[in-house]
């Protein structure tokens, strides 16, 4: 068996590339049970990415002055966790929505929980979740999606259903490591929904998104990427494209919002600021691993892009200021 020396979206489909990094914490997920007429409040929950996929029934879903009103494999994303509130679709009166961290849960491990809930209505049964997405390339790509993003069924989303069906499976089993399995198999489900939304939502087209998928600009975008720490320059990019350099130059600004060298170093910057989170190096280490000869220069860099000073993103830092009682 011959094993390819690349991945297959790497570098030429960006857009694969994006989704393949995407690296997640799942915060909760949950399998509800729902009759009517119920209603249910969800918090804020800032830096996650809610998702709600009915599987049976119909609900509808209000975000600020938003009402999506959901049928069996719609989707809704939520990127930036907004608190909302989710309800069933029976005429009013309609009963008053319910904390939904107050009700009664069903856990099956420290993530993931069971809720029967309402009336005794219609059905309706959905599985939904909060996950974290701690990427820099999943930090950007949701800053561009819109505050909710409805995918209604079709052929990409209908492949929701095998999952959603491994995903019932282990609810129904309570097998050991079925905890395990079901975060897993949710995060699949998150990935998927995001793929339905690039492909079929004419607004992920458009800016860096459109950027990504373009056949040119985003074989540049994962090229840098995927190597941060390479010495780009304008001239290296466009001959790897085979495009003169003010071709190049111009297409990427036009497409990105931005000239070519100023994101390959707002891109080096969010990928050290991601390293220096998870606080298992040093900011002289990060610096060399951007492809800075000088400590002092990266420094100048990082807080150019970023704001604060790259010591002041690792953990042990953040302890000792709040120690301080900064």
């Amino acid at each position: 068996m011959t094993v390819a020396a690349h991945p297959p979206w790497t570098p030429s489909d960006a857009v694969g590339a994006a989704l393949h990094v995407l690296r997640m914490s799942g915060t909760f997920y949950c399998s509800s049970d729902l009759r009517g007429p119920w209603g249910l409040r969800l918090p804020e929950t800032p830096g996650c990415l809610w998702f709600h996929v009915v599987t049976s029934g119909t609900a509808t879903i209000v975000v600020g002055d938003e009402v999506v009103t959901l049928s069996p494999s719609d989707v809704v994303l939520l990127p930036r966790g907004e608190g909302h509130e989710m309800r069933s679709t029976d005429p009013p009166p309609r009963s008053p929505a319910s904390n939904v961290l107050t009700l009664p849960h069903t856990w099956y491990g420290e993530r993931y929980a069971t809720i029967t809930y309402g009336g005794d209505g219609a059905p309706t049964t959905m599985i939904c979740g909060a996950v974290r997405l701690e990427h820099p390339m999943a930090e950007r790509l949701v800053a561009l999606m819109p505050d909710v993003v409805h995918v209604p069924v079709s052929p990409l989303t209908a492949r929701l259903h095998d999952t959603l069906r491994l995903i019932a499976l282990e609810v129904e089993e309570t097998r050991p490591g079925g905890e395990a399995v079901i975060t897993r198999l949710a995060d699949v489900l998150v990935v998927q929904m995001l793929r339905a939304w690039l492909s079929d939502d004419p607004s992920a087209r458009t800016g860096w998104l459109g950027a990504l998928a373009d056949p040119d600009i985003g074989r540049a975008l994962a090229l840098v990427h995927a190597d941060p720490a390479h010495e780009w320059t304008v001239a290296g990019l466009a001959r790897e494209l085979a495009l003169s350099r003010s071709t190049f130059a111009a297409r990427f600004t036009a497409l990105v919002g931005e000239p070519v060298m100023a994101y390959v170093t707002r891109w080096r910057m969010l990928v050290a600021h991601d390293r220096l989170r998870a606080g298992d190096t040093t900011v002289a280490a990060v610096a060399g691993a951007m492809g800075y000869r000088s400590e002092a220069a990266f420094s100048r860099a990082f807080r150019r892009v970023v704001g604060t000073s790259p010591g002041s993103v690792r953990p042990r830092a953040r302890d000792e200021v709040e120690l301080l009682g900064a």
